[in-house]
């Protein structure tokens, strides 16, 4: 593939860093932007909230003054469960990510085990993205839907997102996070570049998981025991069309308590680059 890879770090990868470092570090790692993050303290990874108490427009300034873009504000878990309190929380991650210069907001699949027909689970998820969609055609923003690999998933496929959102309209408003972890795990073989509005990357290394026992404990940096096939599939996006950024999203504990993230991270990025370019 040619060209330079576009990197970028979700919040997710070093939680322990206020926005401000984060920005900082996404600087001089030479990324492109960042995607800050609302569940950290829930996740008990943070004792910050989003945006660390400041404006959002004082970390979207911040950021802009550093060259870095802020790709997106996560997350509305659970958006295809819809409620009063679900339009709630998207109609206040909207406004933040208005006010902070945000590119997108991320809206989640429940992830809750639920036993349900496809018929009702596709019409739940069409039923969610219609009411959602006039909210960001108000806001002139767009949302990403991330497809979750697990078993126990409300949402697996990239497919089936597409199709819901071609169903109601929303071509212009929705696009796909494309998880290079959730990809694997839920067998899909499917690419959407043009539908794709931002590629996920992270890596598992133990040998012994079969991919339905894959957990995001697991996902640490991309490295040369990586059993994801990040290579492949960044491979495959960059050939089909896609131009987007590639963030670092890893939850392994060992990432977030690494002392030495920045010079893992250069390492890793270095790494893909390199077999990128084989």
């Amino acid at each position: 593939m040619g060209g330079t890879i576009k990197f970028a770090l979700n919040h997710m990868t070093a939680p322990k860093l206020t926005s401000r470092q984060l920005i900082d570090l996404a600087s001089r790692l030479g990324c492109i932007g960042i995607e800050l993050r609302n569940d950290l303290a829930d996740k008990g990874l943070s004792t910050g909230e989003l945006f660390d108490g400041e404006k959002p427009s004082a970390i979207g300034e911040y950021a802009r003054g550093k060259g870095i873009r802020l790709l997106g504000l996560s997350e509305a878990y659970g958006f295809n469960r819809w409620s009063d309190a679900m339009k709630d929380k998207i109609k206040l991650l909207i406004a933040q990510a208005k006010e902070a210069g945000a590119e997108s907001i991320s809206l989640i699949p429940s992830n809750d085990g639920a036993i349900e027909p496809d018929e009702k689970r596709l019409s739940d998820l069409r039923g969610a993205l219609a009411v959602i969609l006039p909210m960001l055609e108000k806001a002139d923003l767009v949302a990403l839907v991330e497809p979750l690999g697990f078993t126990t998933s409300s949402l697996r496929r990239k497919r089936e997102a597409v199709e819901a959102i071609k169903a109601i309209g929303g071509k212009d408003r929705f696009r796909l996070a494309h998880d290079t972890f959730h990809h694997h795990i839920a067998g899909e073989a499917d690419f959407f570049p043009e539908w794709t509005g931002i590629v996920h990357i992270s890596g598992v290394v133990d040998p012994s998981l079969a991919p339905d026992q894959m957990q995001d404990a697991h996902r640490i940096l991309v490295d040369e025991a990586d059993r994801l096939r990040n290579i492949e599939q960044i491979k495959t996006l960059a050939d089909m069309g896609y131009k987007g950024a590639y963030s670092y999203e890893s939850f392994a504990p060992s990432v977030h308590t690494d002392e030495n993230i920045e010079a893992s991270l250069n390492k890793s990025i270095k790494l893909i680059e390199n077999l990128a370019a084989q």
